[in-house]
């Protein structure tokens, strides 16, 4: 019992510190591109940035989100195994995303700002964790 307890807590507490990351995104990080990307993208071109002070900010945060979410993988599965793939998986990912995000910054072209968006969105949110967790438990399931 008590170790359901511990382990329901540890996830709200976990879950609660990538909520407080995007709920004060603005004063944590830097990034001119979360207000354009709400609605400027459509009207203006790339907004002007320091790139960077934008790839230390974003890969900052990339950072606290997947120890964040390694710490949660680990709640979740208590496996060292999955937790040393999915460090690769997140380090892999990293440094592929942040080339594609680092083309787009220095090279901005409205035609790409969907593909833009979507690149610079798993560099900011948890989005790997969310395709991590089914991956893990089907595997575990079916082992």
């Amino acid at each position: 019992m008590m170790h359901k307890l511990y382990k329901y807590l540890s996830l709200v507490v976990l879950v609660g510190l990538l909520i407080l990351i995007r709920a004060f995104e603005n004063q944590l990080f830097y990034d001119p591109y979360l207000t354009f990307f709400k609605n400027d993208y459509l009207y203006i071109d790339s907004p002007r940035q320091e790139t960077f002070k934008l790839v230390a900010y974003t890969s900052l945060r990339y950072i606290l989100n997947s120890i964040i979410s390694l710490a949660i993988l680990f709640v979740i599965f208590k496996d060292k195994s999955i937790l040393k793939f999915s460090t690769l998986i997140y380090s892999l990912s990293y440094f592929i995303l942040i080339l594609i995000f680092l083309y787009f910054v220095i090279n901005p072209k409205q035609e790409d700002y969907y593909l833009f968006f979507n690149v610079r969105r798993f560099l900011i949110q948890p989005l790997i964790l969310l395709l991590l967790i089914p991956a893990f438990y089907y595997h575990k399931q079916h082992k």
